[in-house]
């Protein structure tokens, strides 16, 4: 079986978290949770995740479908 491997990205400075599980051309997209977008394909596939404002974050876990 083939290791998937996943890139993550914090910047302290912006306060942003990017996780990303396909390196491929996409778009993000609003979810449920006004601090997190998701990065699909042009078929809605997820390719990735974003966070915004994780300091905030602090308190509770997050949740969101993606």
């Amino acid at each position: 079986m083939a290791e998937k491997h996943v890139k993550i990205w914090y910047d302290k400075e912006g306060d942003y978290l990017e996780v990303m599980f396909e390196r491929r051309a996409g778009f993000y997209r609003e979810t449920a949770n006004p601090h997190v977008m998701e990065k699909v394909d042009e078929k809605g596939n997820v390719l990735g995740f974003s966070v915004m404002k994780v300091s905030a974050l602090r308190d509770q876990p997050l949740e969101v479908a993606l």
